[in-house]
């Protein structure tokens, strides 16, 4: 009797304990179950193409690299929400340093509290380990395009390196998909991307011939990109279509970024 008691006191409280830790049980940092709001690039460009619609000047903020860097990325956030007129902001990617789930969840987290839209370009830290794949749920298809007003923004994965250039970094299918499917009404475009050309992440074998392709864009206006994490403005291939790097967070500064009819400029903001 004594022994079906205690025994019955032992299972008890094995239970009670499983109970009471069930919900602090920590999953391997690289797992993909995502806590929070999944499909962010899909329902911010909704936003945007709605928010755009018919105008003439779009105005948009670019940051890049934030990875580790919260801190500075809380802060940016603050000042572009100081900005006005802001259209949305567009990330050139790295936030992550190690592919892990939290790195992008904390992110995320920061990012949310942009008043503008935002949509996330991949970068090469974004696609370590299991990065690819939180990166892929969490914001969305890595190779995406959208509309603000009369621009078409295209925004390309170059991160070949990271996949051993053995799948099709920069996907040309897409491009060439793209290229083929011009919204009506488009009178501009920009090419937005991690790691430009010749940088050691890009397949510098088909530099060239990347070039080429995305100036059959209509008006090709310029190119952003991150990666470098310093500021520079360089016409890679000497044909006037100019590649605009911005600072990695660190460096706390942003750039922005307005077009109208009668052109563009920008502004690189330090903070």
């Amino acid at each position: 009797m004594n022994l079906n008691f205690s025994r019955l006191c032992r299972i008890l409280l094995l239970s009670l304990f499983l109970l009471t830790t069930g919900c602090r049980v920590e999953y391997h940092p690289y797992d993909t179950r995502i806590e929070g709001a999944t499909n962010i690039n899909a329902r911010n460009i909704a936003r945007i193409e709605a928010a755009t619609t018919g105008k003439r000047m779009i105005r948009f903020a670019v940051i890049s690299d934030t990875q580790r860097w919260y801190d500075e990325t809380e802060l940016a956030v603050k000042s572009i929400n100081r900005q006005e007129a802001i259209d949305f902001v567009l990330h050139t990617g790295d936030m992550a340093d190690f592919g892990m789930k939290a790195e992008f969840e904390r992110q995320r987290d920061i990012l949310n509290k942009l008043h503008a839209p935002y949509v996330c370009l991949i970068g090469n830290h974004d696609c370590l380990a299991s990065g690819e794949r939180v990166f892929k749920k969490i914001f969305g298809d890595p190779d995406f395009a959208f509309t603000a007003g009369n621009i078409r923004f295209v925004c390309l994965n170059t991160n070949a390196l990271e996949y051993d250039h053995s799948s099709a970094v920069p996907d040309f299918e897409f491009i060439g998909n793209e290229l083929t499917s011009i919204p009506e009404g488009i009178e501009k475009s920009i090419v937005a991307m991690h790691a430009k050309p010749y940088t050691e992440q890009f397949d510098n074998n088909i530099a060239d011939f990347f070039q080429q392709t995305i100036r059959q864009f209509p008006a090709l206006q310029f190119c952003i990109n991150g990666h470098g994490h310093n500021f520079c403005i360089e016409d890679v291939f000497e044909d006037g279509i100019l590649y605009y790097e911005c600072d990695a967070i660190s460096g706390r500064s942003y750039l922005i970024f307005t077009l109208d009819d009668n052109g563009y400029e920008y502004e690189r903001v330090a903070y």
